[in-house]
């Protein structure tokens, strides 16, 4: 009896990982054991992490900078007193990033079009009590950030005005592991150590739907495959797994996929334009990824992509960049510990025409809304651009002026007296539970 196969045309999509001479070599990438992906990229440049001892950094290098770098050459961005933990490059201006820190604070960075070392920052976002562990761009309204703390708090910052503009401070109960935007800005999902998905407007401040994800110990996080929540995790049992949620029936998922019983934390990263999902795994050197549909079983194995050496973290470019000539769908870059590797997805065509089904209109990259009109409860669908013959990336150009964010703490000398006199206070019930703490200890150290 013949088995009936799915048609599909990503069936047969395959990975080819760059030559040599062709990846960024002689690096040194962060050993930070924080779960980013330590890498993010956009059709310009590519950004590291960097191990910088006394400090944070990272690395802004050219897409076209390939080979064995000089590391005394290579451009730095220091500005932070601790470790950086995650980086965001901005959506509208190729030449501005993110990035948050153990030190607390969110700094916004001016890219210079001729590559050096930056030590100054355009604009520094303090608010935070805590260190900083992610960071994401609002995809249709400018200079939107939203960032996550260890202070168990979600905050969304107008970067220009160095003000924030919503800050979610008690619905989340444990460190926030993962926050990642909708299509078009209105909402975010967050994943968090005390094993609950959330999703949420910013705006609003209340959770609008909460559930239960993984039972395992291990790192989880979420993103969107359009109107579902696709999180993935670790079950009780320590399998590898994913997830998906449908937001109308929130409290159970629609599906729950074993991947495997590996010990590496999960990096998913979907593609709408072709309905693809990329399943990485840290210390795998595998990549698998899936067909999404709307329907059960509601996703189907394509194939995976295997190698040899590990990924620490990894990132994809933007569509605007792959080669539609050579029907390249993807382009994930992967990161070892001294080098950044591309990795090209490509759909097998002999024709040389433009391919219009593998490349329908993608995300242009281009503002809709300003922060204000967003912050007012304002929505807007993202701009699309077609990839056909003929295409060059638009160049949004943008000033980008930053306006000083105000100190803060205490000024005056009545502010400052009742500074001190809460501190005091807290110290002299810490001192008093220590008193009770010591007491139980010899209570029972007698018996």
């Amino acid at each position: 009896m013949s088995k009936v196969v799915r048609s599909s045309k990503y069936r047969h999509v395959f990975g080819q990982a760059a030559k040599k001479e062709e990846t960024y070599q002689n690096l040194k990438v962060t050993k930070s054991a924080w779960d980013s992906n330590y890498i993010a990229a956009n059709s310009k440049y590519l950004a590291v992490i960097w191990e910088s001892g006394g400090g944070g950094s990272f690395a802004v290098l050219g897409h076209d900078q390939l080979g064995k770098l000089d590391q005394a050459n290579i451009p730095l961005f220091s500005g932070h007193k601790n470790a950086v933990l995650d980086l965001a490059f901005h959506p509208f201006n190729e030449n501005l990033i993110a990035s948050v820190s153990e030190d607390c604070n969110v700094m916004v960075w001016g890219i210079p079009d001729t590559l050096a070392a930056v030590h100054e920052p355009l604009q520094t976002l303090s608010g935070h009590k805590r260190k900083v562990g992610t960071a994401q761009f609002n995809p249709v309204a400018n200079n939107v950030l939203a960032t996550s703390s260890g202070d168990f708090a979600v905050k969304t910052w107008d970067i220009e005005a160095g003000s924030v503009l919503n800050s979610l401070d008690a619905s989340h109960t444990d460190i926030i592991l993962s926050v990642e935007w909708n299509a078009n800005g209105s909402q975010l999902v967050s994943t968090c150590k005390d094993k609950k998905v959330r999703l949420f407007d910013p705006r609003s401040n209340t959770i609008s739907h909460e559930a239960l994800s993984h039972q395992g110990i291990k790192g989880t996080r979420g993103i969107f495959l359009r109107d579902t929540v696709l999180t993935c995790g670790f079950s009780k049992t320590s399998e590898r797994e994913f997830k998906i949620f449908d937001p109308r029936t929130f409290a159970e998922p629609l599906t729950t996929v074993t991947i495997d019983s590996a010990s590496g934390l999960l990096m998913p990263f979907f593609d709408p334009d072709n309905s693809i999902l990329y399943m990485a795994g840290k210390g795998d050197g595998n990549i698998r990824y899936y067909e999404m549909v709307n329907e059960a079983p509601y996703h189907y194995y394509l194939s995976e992509f295997k190698s040899a050496t590990p990924q620490r973290g990894i990132c994809f470019i933007p569509k605007r960049a792959v080669n539609v000539s050579e029907c390249e769908i993807a382009r994930a870059l992967k990161v070892t510990p001294t080098t950044v590797e591309p990795i090209s997805f490509r759909v097998p065509r002999k024709s040389d025409i433009f391919q219009d089904d593998l490349y329908p209109d993608t995300y242009a990259g281009e503002p809709v809304l300003d922060a204000a009109a967003w912050a007012g409860g304002a929505n807007a669908e993202p701009k699309t651009c077609s990839l056909a013959p003929g295409f060059t990336q638009k160049k949004v150009v943008q000033d980008f002026k930053p306006v000083a964010q105000a100190p803060t703490g205490p000024k005056t000398e009545k502010e400052l007296r009742d500074e001190y006199e809460k501190l005091k206070t807290r110290v002299a019930y810490l001192e008093s539970e220590i008193v009770k703490k010591d007491a139980k200890i010899k209570e029972l150290e007698s018996k």
